[in-house]
């Protein structure tokens, strides 16, 4: 796919205590935020802006972040928003509230 998509995700490690889980979703954010693309962190979800394919390998290395410090089993909610035609971006879906 040659265009930018939005995949909006929420990252819940099982059988963890708030406390755990919430260190595990703030090592997920930090790794969103470090691979360059554009993001927003939300209440309920982190919204990614970016090609698909560097998407798709964010969310595997999301997995392996997770496991790695500590997840041993994950729901993760995912929202993809994909055109044939154009780029998906986060200020067109939001920028006149900002």
């Amino acid at each position: 796919m040659k265009h930018n998509v939005n995949l909006a995700i929420q990252v819940l490690p099982l059988q963890k205590s708030t406390e755990e889980a919430y260190a595990i979703i703030d090592k997920v954010i930090a790794a969103i935020a470090g691979s360059g693309m554009k993001y927003l962190v939300c209440p309920f979800e982190t919204v990614i802006e970016g090609p698909y394919d560097q998407i798709i390998k964010l969310l595997g290395d999301i997995q392996m972040l997770c496991f790695d410090n500590g997840a041993e089993s994950l729901l993760i909610n995912m929202k993809l928003h994909t055109s044939k035609t154009r780029d998906m971006a986060i200020d067109d879906k939001i920028g006149k509230y900002r």
